[in-house]
């Protein structure tokens, strides 16, 4: 994949709406470590475009004329690319399909456009640090899809582990509260502490449980009964 060592993340927007391509390079022209190479407002002159300016990463939408984000996603970073690029698809649309079809043809996150700017730059420091980034919405249906197989019924009390959790007390209400599917600014308003707080405690939590994204803080938390499945409607 294309890097820029020493100088700033190139990206490259493709979204068909000229107020959300506008929002997006505000937000991202705002950090020093990213710059916006380039603009495409449908799937195929995003394609030509990445092909052309070669950027670190791709932001693409599901839904845009001519091709789709996710054809955008296969055609630059699938399988059988030979020199794939980092796509990572931000969109309104989060149908489980959706997000299974670019997990699957290489994209590096998957990311609610309603989860916020924040989320948004995190979303792009991850890419770039080979992480994959998946909207905490996403990442809490996906686990209730898995229940029935792999997270065991809520215990009417606690019961003793055989070992000690590796993290501490601060962690593991963090880690609850990443299962329950809150966002890093959401976790600091509900423990009065700053998103930056909260970042620094979820990159602990990882490292400690040697997991890789939020869904595996998430599905620790489940195995481990700090947190449960939502009762399905």
């Amino acid at each position: 994949m294309t890097t820029l060592p020493g100088g700033p993340t190139r990206i490259l927007i493709a979204d068909d709406q000229e107020d959300v391509r506008s929002g997006f390079r505000l937000i991202l022209g705002s950090q020093p470590d990213m710059t916006v190479a380039g603009e495409a407002a449908d799937g195929l002159t995003a394609v030509d475009l990445a092909r052309t300016l070669r950027p670190d990463l791709v932001l693409a939408d599901i839904r845009m004329p001519g091709v789709d984000g996710l054809e955008v996603t296969r055609r630059l970073a699938g399988p059988g690319v030979p020199d794939p690029m980092r796509v990572l698809v931000v969109t309104t649309f989060d149908h489980d399909d959706y997000v299974r079809t670019a997990l699957r043809d290489g994209a590096c996150g998957f990311l609610l456009k309603r989860s916020g700017p924040g989320l948004l730059i995190e979303g792009v420091r991850a890419a770039m640090a080979g992480d994959v980034l998946i909207s905490p919405q996403i990442t809490v249906r996906l686990l209730q899809h898995l229940a029935p197989t792999t997270v065991p019924a809520p215990a009417p009390a606690p019961v003793a582990s055989p070992s000690p959790s590796p993290l501490t007390a601060r962690e593991q209400e963090i880690a609850r509260l990443v299962a329950e599917g809150l966002t890093n600014a959401e976790i600091g308003e509900k423990l009065y502490i700053t998103a930056g707080t909260v970042k620094t405690h979820i990159a602990n939590v990882q490292a400690k449980l040697r997991v890789r994204n939020r869904v595996g803080i998430a599905a620790w938390s489940w195995d481990n009964g700090l947190a449960g499945p939502a009762p399905r409607e």
